[in-house]
């Protein structure tokens, strides 16, 4: 059996500001930083063997300071990045709402089937997912594995692993004070797009 512990980076200033983030290299705000040393003690009890993070720099600066803080390897997997939310990013949530208020309630109660302009579908993320979680279980076969990842990526991945909706991911949370605990037996996962939708599931299996 192989733990993941999936970690939200800390805050930057456009999480602060409430602008979509997506792939934009953004850094940790001081409250971001302040954030992640808060989580180190929460982490030090759980003996991560190794931590994984986004190629983006909140991730990556929160990662290298639970990795230096606990004493254990950090390692980036591009297919760990963030949605590319396209033309959305650098915009204010509020800003979406006031401009496009049909794709905006669209992405609330169906995010699944919406393409912010320019950007990339859930659909399209999940397959990378798949292929992210299936190699990591081929590496680690048992004990604890920390994930470092961004929203609203973090929320889909988690409701890949354990099956739920997905809500609306304008609300999902940020800061790494809010760790998520799964755990999946390797000989039974399989890479599959799932997830659920409006309490109904969808699959379309890859092989």
């Amino acid at each position: 059996m192989v733990q993941f512990v999936l970690v939200r980076p800390g805050s930057t200033d456009y999480d602060l500001q409430g602008r979509i983030q997506g792939t934009l290299d953004v850094p940790l705000s001081q409250q971001g930083r302040e954030e992640v040393t808060q989580a180190v003690e929460e982490l030090r009890a759980r003996s991560l063997s190794a931590i994984y993070c986004a190629p983006c720099q909140a991730a990556v600066e929160t990662a290298e300071i639970l990795g230096e803080a606990l004493h254990v390897k950090v390692k980036q997997v591009d297919n760990l990045r963030n949605l590319d939310q396209g033309l959305w990013q650098g915009m204010l949530v509020d800003e979406v709402k006031v401009k496009q208020p049909k794709v905006y309630r669209q992405w609330q109660e169906h995010p699944e089937n919406v393409c912010p302009p320019d950007g990339e579908m859930l659909s399209e993320a999940a397959v990378r997912i798949d292929e992210a979680v299936s190699k990591l279980l081929k590496r680690h076969r048992s004990g604890c594995v920390g994930l470092v990842v961004s929203e609203p990526l973090a929320t889909l991945l988690a409701c890949r692993l354990r099956g739920s909706e997905l809500g609306d991911l304008w609300k999902t949370h940020n800061g790494c004070t809010c760790c998520q605990e799964f755990d999946l037996n390797p000989g039974q996962w399989r890479a599959e797009m799932a997830y659920v939708t409006n309490g109904q599931q969808r699959e379309t299996n890859e092989d």
